[in-house]
C-alpha cells in the first residue's frame, strides 16, 4: 500500500488526524503532485474546512489544469457554501474535462434543483441515474426533478423504482401519494402516506397529506 492509499484508508476508517499528516508528508516529499493537493482537499471537505479545502484544490489545478477531481472538489465546497453559480461552473468543468461518472452529473443536477433551476437539472439528473441505476438517492432526486417539472407519469414510473431499490422509503411514497391526489385516486394516496407514515412515523409532509383527506372526506358526507 502506497503512502497516498494509507491516507485514503486513514479517512475511511475516520482516522483524519493520521490521514492529514500522511497527506502532509506526501506534498513533502512530491510537493508538485497535484494528487496529494486532491486528496488533502478531499479530507479538508469532509472536515467541513471548506476555505482549506478552495486552497488545496485550487493548487491541484495550478498544477494540472486538467485535474477533473480537484473541479470536482470545488464544486462541492462550493455547493456546500450554497455558491450555486460556481458549483455549476466547477462541475461542469470536471465534466468538460473527463469524468464521467454519475457523482458530477449528479450534482450539478443538485446544484441546479437547490437553485429551483429544475427544468435545467433534468439533464443532468437523468444521466446520473442512467449512469447509476442502482442508487435510490439518485434516482428519488430525478424523480423529484420530474415532478417539479409535472412530469407526473414519467416521475410516478422512477419512484416506484426506487422503491424497488429500496423498499422502505418514505418520500417515494410521500411523492406517490401526492401524484395519487393529482390523479383523484384518493384510496391510492392514502395507502402511500399511510406507507410513509409506517415507515418513519414522524413524516409531516405525510401525516398532513393522510390528515387533508380526512378533512375532505368529511366534509364530502
Amino acid at each position: 500500500m502506497t503512502e497516498i492509499d494509507q491516507g485514503i484508508q486513514y479517512m475511511k476508517e475516520g482516522k483524519l488526524e493520521e490521514a492529514a499528516q500522511y497527506f502532509t508528508d506526501a506534498i513533502e516529499q512530491d510537493p508538485k503532485n497535484p494528487v496529494h493537493y486532491i486528496n488533502f482537499g478531499n479530507l479538508l471537505l469532509h472536515m467541513k474546512d471548506y476555505q482549506r479545502a478552495e486552497r488545496f484544490y485550487l493548487k491541484g489545478t495550478e498544477l494540472d489544469q486538467e485535474a477533473a477531481t480537484a473541479y470536482y472538489g470545488l464544486g462541492n465546497v462550493y455547493f456546500e457554501q450554497d455558491e450555486f453559480e460556481k458549483a455549476k461552473k466547477s462541475f461542469q468543468k470536471a465534466i468538460n474535462l473527463g469524468l464521467e461518472e454519475a457523482d458530477p452529473y449528479f450534482m450539478l443536477g443538485m446544484t441546479f434543483l437547490y437553485d429551483e433551476q429544475f427544468k435545467l437539472s433534468l439533464p443532468y439528473l437523468q444521466r446520473a441515474s442512467e449512469l447509476n441505476p442502482d442508487d435510490a438517492d439518485v434516482q428519488f432526486q430525478y424523480g423529484l426533478a420530474l415532478a417539479q417539472t409535472q412530469q407526473l407519469d414519467r416521475a410516478k414510473e422512477v419512484f416506484n423504482q426506487v422503491l424497488e431499490i429500496q423498499e422502505v422509503h418514505s418520500d417515494a411514497h410521500y411523492n406517490l401519494g401526492v401524484i395519487s391526489l393529482f390523479e383523484e385516486n384518493i384510496d391510492q394516496a392514502i395507502v402511500h402516506f399511510d406507507k410513509a407514515l409506517e415507515i418513519q412515523p414522524d413524516h409531516l409532509l405525510a401525516g398532513n397529506g393522510k390528515k387533508q383527506i380526512e378533512i375532505m372526506l368529511e366534509d364530502n358526507q
